[in-house]
């Protein structure tokens, strides 16, 4: 397969990107003010808020009367329950095994947020998909919650392969993995040591070893860096000791005259009825944020690296022109092997990507994985 880099049709005026001082937002976002635990408060489509941007066919809570979507519990190697969405097309006829495909939500989100949609719009044009929470987020297992544990979130998608080659409308020699922001470099890292994974595409991605040790635009100095370090080693301590657990990063619950356009971006799917929603046993003060002691461990994850011995299996990389993470799914291009393909989608935001069903690119997606799940 020859490298290519596709840009589709533009459609929309382009949108102005963040100014360069607001691409630290992240890294800043890592040292901000610390949310402590509270009750727990029961699940939701969450009312009461307001609606949000839904232009461009946001959709995030899609559904469809050309599937089924059954919830499913599974163990992971670690004998953990994973959950899950699987969706089989209503037209697979009796005795088919399709091509099939394990789909990964946002860093800090669950499965009905982007996941469910993307795995959707995928079993309408054929395939068997299966939308999971990460371990310690969502339905998953996994104590304390929303804690961070990159090597966990992985085996999450290795446990979704292992699933998947159980069922009988699935080939199982015909699996590939389809992760958002934080899961496209989840599902990189899991395609690394898993050769049933035949082929990877991300959407939005955010490497998220990279987004915490460099920040956006690599502005994370080095002290800056030792400071998030020792803020997380100190934390530690305290709940060690029984303290609270702190959290940390994630979307602001409230927009001010100084937020940046990557708060408001985010804000805007998750703190919105465009996107918002509280899983059982959380409450909406905690969703999105990781724990603060355990976040640090991202700082030793680097999917990136040998990302070339993916290949030959093949690599498709989704990404928006003004997105803010652009440059992740770019250096995962540059480093990747043969067969691999990076689509730039005009006019879109990183967030665009989540759940505008008029900017994904959900036939290119289509066309990848049916050529390459053959």
């Amino acid at each position: 397969m020859t490298t290519t880099v596709r840009r589709y049709p533009r459609r929309w005026a382009r949108i102005a990107g963040a100014g360069a001082a607001t691409l630290a937002v992240l890294a800043a976002s890592a040292c901000s003010a610390a949310d402590t635990t509270t009750s727990a408060a029961p699940a939701a489509p969450i009312a009461n808020l307001s609606t949000g941007d839904l232009s461009r066919g946001a959709d995030n809570f899609y559904t469809s009367d050309q599937v089924t979507m059954q919830p499913v519990t599974f163990k992971n190697q670690y004998r953990m329950d994973v959950t899950g969405n699987l969706f089989v097309p209503k037209n697979l006829a009796p005795g088919t095994r399709a091509a099939a495909m394990v789909v990964g939500h946002p860093m800090g989100a669950v499965k009905e947020q982007s996941a469910n949609l993307y795995a959707t719009k995928m079993a309408e044009q054929g395939f068997v998909t299966l939308a999971l929470d990460l371990a310690f987020w969502g339905g998953s297992a996994g104590e304390p919650r929303n804690a961070v544990a990159p090597d966990l979130y992985t085996e999450t998608f290795n446990a979704g392969v292992d699933y998947l080659r159980t069922q009988d409308t699935v080939d199982p020699e015909r699996i590939g993995a389809l992760g958002i922001c934080g899961s496209g470099s989840f599902v990189i890292s899991a395609a690394k040591i898993d050769p049933r994974i035949k082929a990877v595409a991300t959407v939005s991605m955010y490497d998220m070893g990279a987004a915490n040790r460099n920040g956006l635009g690599h502005s994370v100095t080095p002290e800056q860096r030792q400071a998030i370090l020792a803020r997380a080693a100190a934390q530690r301590d305290v709940e060690f000791r029984g303290g609270p657990t702190e959290h940390t990063s994630g979307t602001v619950h409230e927009l001010t005259a100084d937020s940046t356009p990557i708060e408001r971006e985010f804000y805007d799917f998750y703190r919105t009825q465009r996107g918002a929603f509280t899983p059982e046993g959380t409450t909406s003060e905690l969703t999105t944020h990781p724990t603060l002691s355990s976040n640090a461990k991202f700082m030793n994850f680097y999917p990136f690296n040998d990302v070339e011995t993916i290949s030959p299996r093949p690599m498709l990389f989704v990404t928006g022109e003004n997105a803010h993470s652009r440059e992740f799914s770019e250096e995962a291009y540059r480093l990747a092997g043969d067969r691999k393909e990076l689509v730039i989608v005009p006019g879109a935001g990183h967030v665009d990507l989540y759940d505008r069903t008029e900017l994904i690119p959900f036939d290119k997606l289509t066309d990848f994985f049916t050529q390459n799940l053959h």
